[in-house]
């Protein structure tokens, strides 16, 4: 039997490579080419921004596993921690394949909402676990106010 981190830890890893990898054709250079606020100087630390979001998202979860492995109480937080990334990984692929920055800023907020609750459900639980989804809740909105502010910025491609 592997041990729950490691189960955790290696779906999160699949399915961040799942989702990083769908991106429809010419949607990256559409991306690349739109304007982007001046105060956007953090662009290059946003990959790794959101890898410590992710890995404090899965130590969240094996966190809660932990406190209650298998029950069907945690088979529904981990389903819930898995929406919660899927949100987060189909803001590129769906934001680009429609072209639409609104899109994305609406799968943003939508993802910081369900990140909300997850973390409502989870903190009864386990402080830690809730402790560790505050990155996530923190990252979320400036994630999603930027695409916000480049749709201001780039109005054919709101």
């Amino acid at each position: 039997m592997l041990p729950s981190w490691l189960v955790i830890g290696g779906v999160t890893l699949v399915v961040v490579g799942i989702g990083g990898s769908l991106n429809p054709p010419g949607g990256l250079q559409w991306f690349r080419r739109l304007r982007r606020p001046r105060w956007l100087t953090f662009e290059a630390a946003i990959p790794f921004i959101w890898t410590t979001v992710f890995i404090c998202a899965a130590w969240s979860a094996y966190i809660v596993w932990e406190k209650d492995p298998g029950s069907s109480r945690t088979w529904l937080l981990m389903g819930g921690y898995l929406l919660l990334e899927i949100l987060t990984l189909a803001y590129n692929p769906i934001m680009e394949l429609r072209r639409s920055l609104i899109t994305g800023a609406i799968i943003g907020a939508t993802g910081f909402f369900w990140g909300i609750i997850l973390t409502l459900f989870v903190l009864p639980i386990a402080g830690w676990a809730a402790v560790l989804l505050i990155p996530y809740l923190l990252w979320s909105p400036i994630g999603t106010y930027t695409t916000w502010a480049m749709a201001q910025l780039n109005p054919a491609d709101a």
